[in-house]
């Protein structure tokens, strides 16, 4: 199968496998109006299968995002065909408003307005605790 390259604009790769449509939704991509390809299970020779994401356009992408659902993404600037920067993402110590603590006793949960804030406690782990209650959570139980 064949994907064509962007001229101008982002590659997302080395995605988890299965991680591409989550990451499509967190970061809004149906909003944008530029062609978005996802790419899952393609063939990689370090991970076996990946997921990637191209968007023909020059985007600001929330890293935290990236960082937090997988932070093993590399991403790639293309500008006229050619990578003009490479990099990777890492794991954010704080996110803020982008999973919902799950503890029914949390202010959080009380107050609506209230904003969800998780700090990154075991890096090694990749487990988050929320701000007000310190209620755990490791970033494959996201919600």
């Amino acid at each position: 199968m064949n994907i064509d390259s962007i001229k101008n604009g982002i590659v997302i790769d080395h995605i988890k496998a299965k991680n591409g449509l989550q990451i499509y939704k967190a970061l809004k991509l149906k909003d944008l109006d530029c062609q978005v390809a996802i790419i899952t299970n393609a063939k990689s020779n370090k991970m076996g299968k990946k997921d990637i994401i191209k968007i023909d356009k020059e985007i600001n992408v929330n890293l935290d995002i990236l960082g937090f659902i997988d932070p093993d993404i590399t991403i790639n600037i293309v500008k006229n065909d050619k990578i003009i920067k490479k990099f990777h993402v890492t794991k954010p110590k704080k996110i803020v408003n982008l999973v919902k603590c799950q503890n029914p006793r949390c202010i959080t949960s009380q107050e609506k307005d209230l904003d969800q804030i998780f700090i990154l406690t075991d890096e090694e782990k990749q487990i988050y605790r929320c701000k007000y209650c310190e209620m755990k959570m490791q970033t494959n139980q996201r919600s």
